[in-house]
């Protein structure tokens, strides 16, 4: 399969859909989940266009890896998880639900079940206040 660049991610990369921005620059995007497993679920979506992780360019995902990491810390320090998990799919029978590369950066908490992927829809208001506070993180 290739890479339909009229996938959601592709749209808010190109401006055509608003996104609760947390940080961009020439490599990647990173926003706010509207669909968070927990509080602080965020997204960082490289800019190189590709499917997933099987298609990716190397130099792409070397790129955006040291991002990962700093939003992973942004993101633990502004919400206090006593953890974060990393996910990241690949096609549909893993998980995969839009077809551009991206990472999940999800805060855990301790005792607290994290939501299912791509459960219920956050409240606008708190995901533009969390997208500031960790965007100032950074």
């Amino acid at each position: 399969m290739s890479y339909d660049p009229s996938n959601i991610f592709g749209k808010i990369l190109r401006g055509e859909i608003p996104a609760h921005k947390v940080y961009e620059d020439d490599v990647a995007l990173v926003m706010m989940d509207i669909f968070p497993q927990s509080r602080g679920h965020v997204l960082v979506i490289p800019k190189a266009a590709s499917r997933n992780l099987l298609d990716a360019d190397p130099a792409a995902l070397s790129a955006v890896i040291p991002l990962v990491q700093q939003v992973a810390k942004a993101v633990k320090h502004v919400t206090g998880a006593d953890g974060i998990r990393l996910a990241q799919f690949n096609e549909a029978p893993a998980g995969q639900t839009v077809f551009h590369l991206h990472f999940h950066v999800i805060p855990v908490y301790e005792g607290v079940a994290l939501g299912s992927h791509g459960g219920g829809k956050a409240d606008d208001a708190e995901l533009a206040v969390l997208a500031k506070d960790i965007a100032a993180a950074l």
